[in-house]
């Protein structure tokens, strides 16, 4: 990554631009610019971001930027081919377990849905269903009972 930084800088002194120009002309902070320069990936939270500063910034510069990538993506594998694969498993237990017991923020398809829930939904759709019958039975019956006022009615 050194040498990639070391690239860039010598190709932004060569052309002459200082590193505030640069850095109104990407939009994108001096301190920012200064550690890809530096080499200092550590710097970055997200290798993604990174990885796309370098490109605007190779392209701003006049260089290739796919070969500047393609490096970045060498340094990257060789980085991360590195670590031992025990470390690995041990991070993706770690990470496994802390989603575990990470019980407080849960999405509604992932929750575990309670019975009761279901059984308590299904005695008020029972009983919606008993009141709509009875409520038909009884109007019903009004107007079985009542057929001489119906019938009057129909007469006028």
């Amino acid at each position: 990554m050194i040498e990639i930084g070391q690239s860039l800088k010598d190709a932004r002194e060569k052309a002459g631009v200082s590193l505030d120009e640069a850095s109104k002309d990407l939009n994108i902070e001096t301190v920012i610019i200064e550690n890809i320069e530096d080499g200092n990936i550590g710097c970055f939270k997200d290798i993604f971001v990174l990885k796309e500063y370098i490109q605007s910034y190779a392209k701003y510069l006049g260089l290739d930027d796919g070969k500047i990538i393609d490096e970045f993506n060498e340094y990257l594998f060789e980085y991360t081919s590195k670590i031992p694969l025990e470390d690995i498993e041990k991070a993706i237990l770690e990470k496994s377990k802390a989603e575990s017991n990470n019980n407080e923020i849960a999405s509604p398809y992932t929750k575990p849905v309670m019975k009761t829930k279901k059984i308590y939904y299904a005695i008020i759709y029972f009983i919606i269903f008993i009141l709509v019958v009875l409520a038909v039975i009884w109007s019903v019956k009004q107007i079985t009972i009542n057929n001489e006022i119906v019938n009057y009615v129909s007469y006028l």
